[in-house]
This record gives structure tokens, C-alpha cells and sequence, in this order.
């Protein structure tokens, strides 16, 4: 609906019908002007720079939004564009793209477009699950991992991807499921990854995966697995498309994250809400959860990113951004690991962080 309800005389009703007519998959995008540019329209219209239109409503976006949660919508995407809209050469498109975007600067922009979705809230509660571990030097902490997996489904696998161990983990988790197959209600199945990096080890699992739902879980287990069961939850009661974990709600251990870790994972929580276009607290929790069909969608349109991302928690993101799908964060609590070290290097994959924000921000923010 482009500038379609600054121009109709009864906006709820229009919402109301457009409602009537969607799906849960329907996405309704509505781009809107901003009341602030009234009288620079009035004048663009009184000099014939732009059609005279009677009676048009510059309905502010926070009514926009309001309206849409009575008509039964959720937004899952805000963008904010055009700051000079009259052709300037080389001056315009470079403000437009590189500017108008930015903090403090969108609130000036001519346009938002607001992305929205149907609130059906229509329990689908998932038959079956399959939890991916991705795990590289963890061998001790498998065995607990197993014993703390709660029963979530009738149908349930515990996925272990193993790669480039410098300890025994593939052994471990080997002999872990021979021991505990019999006597464990859920199927668990042991993979060694092709290639590098988390992300190749999720989707390595994730292709194996039968499961309805789908769930990331860091083998650390410094996020408890007994709270995998909140995820789904939000999951089936369609709260969301897709289940985002936050370690920075509840207090955590005290040497569960370090000082700097912790404000860099406040920055690129701030960082990336922006670039999503929705609320994002916690970016790099490796607990995300989201429907297999959800995740088809994510990997059909992977092209359009590439293959950028060794962690795969922003492949996920980026790709569930660009589909304009409900993300929402699911609080955890955070513990300090028993055994090994990290595999994050605080530096180097922070340097990482940045590039793959400015690449993204190419293909969802400053896009022009």
C-alpha cells in the first residue's frame, strides 16, 4: 500500500478488509509520509512539482502502527527513507542510500515503510524437534548435555555436528550415544562437519534434521538446555517466526562472559536492532530456534547474502530480516562453562562482526 492510506477517507477500515483477505504468511507493507514534511508538500503541489491530492490524511506512524494492532497486525519491519527528494546529481542518491538511513536522520526522512504481519495467534504445537549441537572441543561436557536435553515432543532428535577437534570429542560423543541410546526416550545421531566454522556445522546439521521445529544449541551448555522448552514454546503459540536467545536479562555467572565481551555484546545488540529494523537484544546467543519451513525460506534466499557468515546466527538473522519475519527475544539465563575454553576470540571475530554489519547493511539498510 504505497501512500495508499494517506489518501483513503477511513484507514481502520481499509486494514480491517486487507486483514479479511490474509494469510499467516501475508506480509503487508505500507509506505507513508511524514507529517513533518506537510508543508514542504503543500509547497511542492502550490509550485506543480507534485500532484495536488485532496484531503490527504499524513496519518503519523505511531497511529500507522496503533491501527494496525487493532486490525489484527504485528509489525516486524520499520525502514526510513528519503531525505531529498528532489533530484540533485550525485547529491541525492548519495544522501538517500548513506544517509537517510542513519539514526537521528531517519526521523527527518519523507517516507517510512512499515512491514507487517496477520496476528493469527493460532496454536500449532510442533510434533517433532531436532536439536543441532555444534561442537568442537566439548568433550566434557557431552555427557551432561544428554542428561539435561528435556522432552519436549513425541518426536524428538539430538543432533551432535562435530569438526576440528584438538581433543576427543567425536569420540566422546560417540561412546555418549552407545551408552545412552537405549535408555535415552529421544534418537540422537553423531555427524562430522565437511567444512569450517559453526555455521557450516548448523547447516550440516540442520540438512539432516527431521524435525517440524529446529533448534541451535551451543554444546557449553552455558545456556541451560532445560530452558530449550520456552523457545518452543514461543514458537508454537506463534509469538514469533523466529526465537532469538538474550543473555542480557537475567543476571549471569560472574565469570560467565567477560567485562568486554559483554559490551560488545550490548553494541552489536544495538548495532544490528537497527539494521533489522526490529528489537534485537542479544545477537550472538547461540540459541536460536525457528520452523523447518521457516528455515527453507531463510536457505532459498541465501544467494542474495552469500555465504558470509562462519557463525551461522547471522545468516539466520539477516535471512529472516529480509523475509520481514517476527523476531523475538526469549530471556536465558547464562552460566559459566565447566569445561575448556571459548572458541570466540574477543578481537578478531569482533573485527568479523563489523565487516559482515557494513555488508549487510548494504543489502537491507542502505539499499537506496
Amino acid at each position: 500500500m504505497s501512500l495508499l492510506l494517506d489518501e483513503v477517507y477511513d484507514v481502520q477500515h481499509v486494514l480491517d478488509q486487507v486483514r479479511m483477505w490474509s494469510t499467516p504468511a501475508t506480509r503487508v507493507v505500507i509506505v507513508t509520509y511524514s507529517r513533518l514534511w506537510r508543508p514542504f508538500i503543500r509547497l511542492a503541489e502550490w509550485l506543480h512539482i507534485k500532484g495536488k491530492v485532496e484531503g490527504e490524511n499524513y496519518v503519523p506512524w505511531g497511529e500507522i502502527e496503533n491501527m494496525l494492532a487493532i486490525g489484527g497486525f504485528e509489525v516486524t519491519k520499520r525502514l526510513d527513507g528519503v531525505l531529498m527528494p528532489l533530484q540533485v546529481p550525485l547529491l541525492s542518491a548519495f544522501v538517500n542510500r548513506w544517509v537517510a538511513p542513519l539514526p537521528l536522520f531517519r526521523f527527518f526522512c519523507l517516507i517510512r515503510v512499515t512491514v507487517a504481519r496477520p496476528l493469527v495467534r493460532d496454536p500449532q504445537p510442533a510434533k517433532s524437534v531436532s536439536i543441532v549441537v555444534a561442537a568442537r572441543n566439548e568433550a566434557g561436557h557431552i555427557h551432561d548435555l544428554i542428561d539435561r536435553i528435556p522432552m519436549m515432543c513425541s518426536e524428538q532428535e539430538l543432533i551432535f555436528v562435530e569438526g576440528n577437534s584438538t581433543d576427543d570429542t567425536w569420540k566422546v560423543i560417540q561412546e555418549a550415544i552407545a551408552e545412552r541410546e537405549a535408555s535415552t526416550p529421544f534418537r540422537m545421531l553423531a555427524l562430522r562437519q565437511p567444512g569450517k566454522g559453526k555455521g557450516d556445522a548448523v547447516r550440516t546439521g540442520f540438512a539432516a534434521a527431521s524435525g517440524e521445529v529446529l533448534m541451535i544449541l551451543d554444546a557449553d551448555i552455558s545456556v541451560p538446555p532445560e530452558e530449550l522448552s520456552r523457545f518452543l514454546q514461543a514458537i508454537d503459540q506463534d509469538h514469533c517466526e523466529f526465537a532469538n536467545g538474550s543473555r542480557l536479562v537475567y543476571p549471569m555467572d560472574a565469570r560467565a562472559m567477560r567485562f568486554l565481551n559483554l559490551i560488545g555484546n550490548k553494541f552489536f545488540g544495538q548495532l544490528f536492532s537497527f539494521l533489522l529494523g526490529q528489537s534485537v537484544r542479544d545477537t550472538l546467543c547461540g540459541t536460536k530456534v525457528l520452523r523447518r519451513s521457516t528455515y527453507e525460506r531463510i536457505a532459498a534466499n541465501r544467494a542474495y547474502f552469500g555465504d558470509f557468515d562462519p557463525f551461522g546466527d547471522f545468516d539466520l538473522l539477516f535471512g529472516a530480516s529480509r523475509l520481514s519475519l517476527k523476531i523475538r527475544d526469549v530471556p536465558v539465563h547464562y552460566k559459566e562453562r565447566v569445561y575448556g575454553e571459548t572458541n570466540i576470540s574477543r578481537f578478531n571475530h569482533g573485527w568479523l562482526l563489523l565487516r559482515m554489519a557494513f555488508y549487510a547493511a548494504k543489502r537491507l539498510k542502505f539499499v537506496g
